[in-house]
């Protein structure tokens, strides 16, 4: 049985970036509603439950046809949250630094330069999606609960989740304000951690 991950900071420890009360909605009930359905999936294909998360999602499309929306929507929405309670943290923000900040520079020319490409990717993102820093550095988008690992690629370095129920309560429609305001939380000691 998969659980709700416990957040290693306070719901209103990210402050006016990211409010308590979004946090507190996002994570006890989207995510929770994401762990439930994903175990009941699970409770319908029992010979699944032996293999980790990743093993699934990474072969979904390979699935038993009744539960592969579930796990590939609920499997997907529980990984890629589960990742980005930890990209985000009240001591980040600022500048990476070590390989993370030299591959950044070398691929893009600067750290403001990889900002502004995300950021442009993020806002170009149709509806509800992601947007992931990949381990080569490049930025691609996913749709809906989908990450790279589904399509066969690394597990990211990064991901934002732009999802209006990731910022309608303190931002509304204004996507680019919540964007903005992220990068003063995003958690670069656990992007380094993941790049080793």
């Amino acid at each position: 049985m998969y659980t709700l991950p416990k957040l290693e900071y306070e719901y209103g420890a990210l402050g006016s970036y990211i409010s308590g009360d979004i946090m507190q909605l996002h994570h006890s009930k989207h995510h929770q509603t994401y762990v439930d359905k994903l175990n009941k999936a699970l409770d319908d294909a029992p010979a699944l439950k032996e293999r980790p998360l990743e093993s699934l999602l990474a072969d979904v499309d390979s699935l038993p046809s009744e539960v592969q929306s579930a796990i590939r929507n609920n499997g997907g929405g529980h990984y890629n949250h589960s990742l980005f309670w930890k990209w985000m943290s009240p001591d980040g923000g600022g500048e990476p630094s070590g390989a993370v900040a030299t591959a950044i520079t070398e691929k893009y020319g600067s750290y403001q330069a990889f900002v502004d490409e995300f950021t442009a990717t993020s806002l170009g993102v149709f509806g509800s999606g992601w947007v992931w820093l990949q381990p080569d550095y490049s930025i691609i988008t996913t749709p809906n609960q989908d990450n790279p690992v589904m399509k066969g690629m690394q597990a990211p370095l990064l991901g934002l989740d732009v999802w209006e129920h990731a910022y309608y309560l303190d931002y509304k429609n204004k996507r680019d304000d919540y964007i903005k305001a992220w990068w003063n939380v995003v958690n670069w000691n656990f992007v380094e951690s993941r790049s080793d």
